[in-house]
């Protein structure tokens, strides 16, 4: 008997590695939730075809946006969990769901994390007309100016909004926040005067601090930018503060562990060169990881990013 449970294990575990060998075995089908165009869609077809150089079968992209991303991710919850559709997506992925009223799936009941693959710090841009150039100075504007002092955010429920809330919260002070619908009228309206503030990924506004129509004051991440060098962190005057916008790969839940591993593998092979070298200079920060380092930085920023919802009352009317 105790030699039948043995060749049973010895055949299952066999069989697992045959599956997680066998696949691809097709083309996979890779949803980004979002519009062709910007750093989610060409950093995801850069992962793409990097996994599909890599494991010899066609990672094709798919745009379907919609629903602040809600469309194109529901389109993956309810596919087949077989590792043959996966979703590409950037951190309001997991918190969209906190701020809208009704979501068509739950987070972590209906995926399964598969690679973090990069963190984006933000940029924290002042209209170049202010007397406003660093943290400290803000802050002291903003206490002289009480209520009227305006900071744009690109969509409610944003990782710009989110840090600028928390940025509000750490600096003890207060100002206006004002929705746009996208990020280049907030810009439009930053470089011209109507507002005071846009805290954004640094790709949005380096082009325009670069050029000096407006004036980039610090970074949100820990540490100084590499293409911002000579900028200040907020944390340098606030201390503790951080905070990211990031991208990542899922699956959809019940997807087989092996092949779930066999893909973490595979997108941290795929960040390790080119894709790493190609970013970087953009600002991204590569974070290879394993399958549950994902699950345990996910739930920490879900937890961290409900309590800025909450507190700030953040919704997508």
């Amino acid at each position: 008997m105790f030699k039948q449970l043995v060749l049973a294990a010895a055949l299952a575990a066999a069989a697992l590695a045959a599956h997680a060998q066998a696949y691809p075995a097709r083309p996979v089908k890779v949803i980004i939730p979002f519009p062709p165009g910007g750093t989610l869609d060409t950093l995801g077809r850069s992962v793409a075809q990097k996994l599909a150089d890599q494991l010899g079968q066609p990672f094709v992209v798919e745009n379907k946006p919609g629903g602040n991303g809600t469309i194109g991710a529901d389109a993956v919850a309810k596919a087949q969990a077989d590792g043959y559709t996966l979703l590409f997506n950037a951190s309001t992925f997991v918190t969209a769901p906190m701020t809208m009223k009704s979501v068509p799936y739950a987070v972590t009941r209906d995926f399964a994390p598969v690679a973090l693959v990069a963190k984006a710090p933000l940029s924290v841009a002042i209209n170049k007309n202010l007397p406003v150039t660093d943290i400290k100075s803000l802050v002291a504007y903003a206490k002289a100016n009480p209520g009227k002092v305006t900071f744009a955010v690109g969509s409610i429920g944003s990782a710009g909004h989110l840090a600028t809330e928390l940025l509000k919260k750490f600096a003890g002070i207060d100002y206006l926040v004002v929705p746009y619908k996208g990020t280049a009228p907030a810009f439009q309206d930053l470089i011209g005067g109507q507002i005071a503030g846009f805290i954004d990924p640094i790709l949005g506004s380096l082009q325009y601090h670069k050029s000096g129509m407006l004036r980039v004051v610090a970074v949100t991440s820990d540490k100084r930018a590499p293409n911002l060098p000579e900028v200040a962190t907020v944390g340098e005057t606030l201390p503790g503060y951080e905070f990211y916008s990031w991208y990542g790969l899922w699956a959809p839940a019940k997807t087989p562990a092996d092949i779930v591993q066999k893909l973490n593998a595979e997108v941290n092979k795929a960040i390790a060169a080119e894709i790493r070298d190609k970013f970087s200079a953009q600002g991204l920060a590569f974070a290879p990881g394993s399958v549950d380092d994902f699950a345990k930085f996910q739930a920490a920023d879900m937890a961290r990013s409900q309590k800025i919802i909450t507190e700030g009352n953040i919704r997508v009317e």
